[in-house]
């Protein structure tokens, strides 16, 4: 019997097109996309049964999994606005705005409302 639920991929926060597309303009070329991955509640799954999209994963280990990676990413993210960042042009301001989209991106997994 096939698993229904769509889940996330274990790193979540490496997940989506907007990875994908920020590794090809660096690498120059688009890597294909996995045809099973591995998932935030430990199965393996056909990629295409993942989603990045809080509203799409029906999965509730996996949204708990992906509300858990936001929010330590977030914090993350913070501590490096926290320290010098010699030859990095981005701003403490931005790191903090990265930050709360990451938050609130948690908050959709987990079913909280703003």
């Amino acid at each position: 019997m096939s698993d229904p639920h769509v889940h996330v991929e274990r790193k979540v926060v490496e997940a989506g097109p907007e990875m994908r597309n920020l590794m090809a303009s660096m690498l120059g070329r688009a890597a294909d996309a996995p045809s099973v991955v591995t998932t935030g509640c430990g199965l393996q799954v056909p990629y295409a049964m993942t989603s990045v999209r809080p509203e799409s994963v029906t999965c509730l280990a996996c949204r708990e999994h992906a509300h858990r990676e936001y929010l330590r990413f977030a914090e993350q993210i913070e501590r490096l606005g926290r320290g010098p960042m010699p030859g990095v042009e981005v701003t403490g301001t931005q790191l903090a705005d990265a930050a709360e989209r990451l938050r609130d991106l948690a908050r959709k997994f987990s079913g909280e409302d703003h």
